[in-house]
């Protein structure tokens, strides 16, 4: 029965199931959620589509990735197309995409929109770095097809209105996929000219796909990166770019950005004609206003009569010093009054005066210290003669002198109870005259002798 047995190699088995799903499944549409999205560092794309109930492993490689016109990313809604693979080592079967497209929003609508928040987040589209056009350029650089309309209409309202201007058209293709890039390059190349005072980016009307070269990401920074003011004319007034947001100007056509960048001669003409009467009334009325105060300084007394005012200060210097006169002669006055009564304040402030009184002073306090010193040590005296008295009186040799005795043990200790004794004991005992050594015969608790 063993040798009846069919055994197959994981090899072999996993060959087998890669061939059947390849067969069975050379190419579909499948519907999912993106999650688990990734690039590796080939630059393939490595993801997940699921739904509420099963998942699929999917790969986008990167050669496919490059055509896409939108950034997938987890939770979009999207619909693949390619077919199914089995990756023998690791045992996995995953989708290989080979076109991508979102559910319900159009790819390029989803690509425009996620590029215009993007560069919105940058602070691309802020107004703060919108720069202004200049009244009157001299040179103009114009970067568009040069077989289109747009540079017709562009070339013919700039004749009309104001011809002789320097322009530098840059010849690009404006739609196609190598729009893009030819116009970043035209940008540049303007931009290194260095004197050139806008550049217009114009193309005609189409669909999104016709004019998503203006809403490629590398055009965008471009235009912002540049150092010349750019308008963006591209398309119909509908029409919307992410260029049109990047653009220091948007302009609702071709035309209108010429009808934007040139003024019109005679408009120019006719506001300096106006500009010409406007100085020529502001300068006469400053020669009349002038001229009227010329008038009024020739009537004016000092220059009919130059003399007069030094005649005037004259008598002002006359007023001047007969003032100084008196006020000196008053200060000489005031001086003499003051230096007097300094005179007797010093006097009565006299030194010699002083040290008499202080002298005086001397004596009396002398005196008094004398009489209250002698005072302190007589009552001194008397608290000291006192306070013998009292201690004579608490002496114990006073009591010894009466007929006591003072009993101790020979380390000192007065003894003060029969307890600190005991028969045979050495004690001391201290007498007004003398000292008696003694030995205890017997103790006793209480003395049973009668009192005296």
């Amino acid at each position: 029965m063993t040798d009846n047995r069919q055994i197959w190699t994981v090899s072999e088995l996993t060959a087998r199931v890669k061939e059947l799903l390849e067969a069975h499944f050379p190419a579909f549409w499948v519907e999912g959620e993106i999650s688990n999205f990734r690039i590796s560092s080939a630059g393939h794309a490595y993801f997940t589509l699921k739904d509420e109930t099963a998942q699929l492993k999917a790969v986008l490689f990167k050669g496919k990735g490059r055509r896409l016109r939108f950034e997938p990313a987890d939770g979009l809604q999207v619909l693949a197309f390619g077919g199914l693979d089995l990756y023998a080592p690791r045992g996995e079967y995953q989708l290989v995409v080979e076109l991508l497209e979102p559910k319900g929003l159009g790819a390029l609508q989803l690509a425009f929109e996620q590029l215009k928040t993007k560069l919105a987040a940058e602070g691309l589209f802020d107004a703060e770095r919108k720069r202004p056009l200049p009244r009157f350029p001299k040179k103009i650089g114009i970067v568009t097809s040069p077989g289109g309309a747009a540079i017709r209409d562009i070339l013919q309202i700039i004749a009309r209105r104001f011809a002789d201007l320097h322009i530098v058209i840059a010849p690009v293709r404006v739609q196609g996929e190598e729009a893009a890039g030819e116009i970043v390059g035209a940008l540049q190349d303007l931009n290194q000219l260095g004197d050139l005072d806008v550049i217009i980016v114009a193309r005609g009307g189409g669909s999104l796909e016709d004019l998503w070269a203006f809403n490629e990401e590398a055009v965008a920074r471009a235009i912002a990166a540049s150092k010349v003011p750019v308008i963006s004319a591209v398309g119909h007034e509908t029409d919307v770019t992410i260029a049109d947001f990047v653009a220091d100007l948007r302009a609702p056509t071709p035309s209108g950005a010429a009808e934007l960048v040139v003024e019109e001669k005679q408009a120019v003409a006719e506001w300096l004609v106006g500009l010409y009467d406007r100085m020529k009334r502001a300068i006469r009325h400053r020669i009349r206003r002038h001229r009227e105060q010329v008038e009024f300084l020739a009537r004016r007394r000092v220059l009919t009569d130059p003399a007069r005012p030094v005649r005037d200060l004259e008598r002002r210097l006359d007023d001047l010093t007969a003032r100084l006169s008196a006020g000196l002669t008053g200060a000489r006055r005031e001086a003499r009054h003051r230096a007097l009564l300094a005179t007797k304040s010093l006097l009565s402030k006299s030194p010699l005066a002083r040290i008499s009184s202080v002298a005086q002073l001397l004596d009396q306090v002398g005196g008094r210290l004398e009489a209250g010193v002698a005072r302190r040590i007589e009552r001194a005296r008397d608290s000291l003669r006192t306070a013998l008295g009292q201690l004579d009186s608490l002496s114990p040799l006073a009591v010894l002198r009466r007929g006591y005795s003072l009993t101790r043990l020979p380390s000192g200790e007065i003894v003060r109870s029969g307890r600190q004794v005991g028969a045979g004991s050495l004690i001391e005992v201290l007498l007004h005259e003398g000292t008696l050594g003694a030995r205890v015969t017997e103790v006793k608790e209480r003395d049973d002798r009668p009192q005296v």
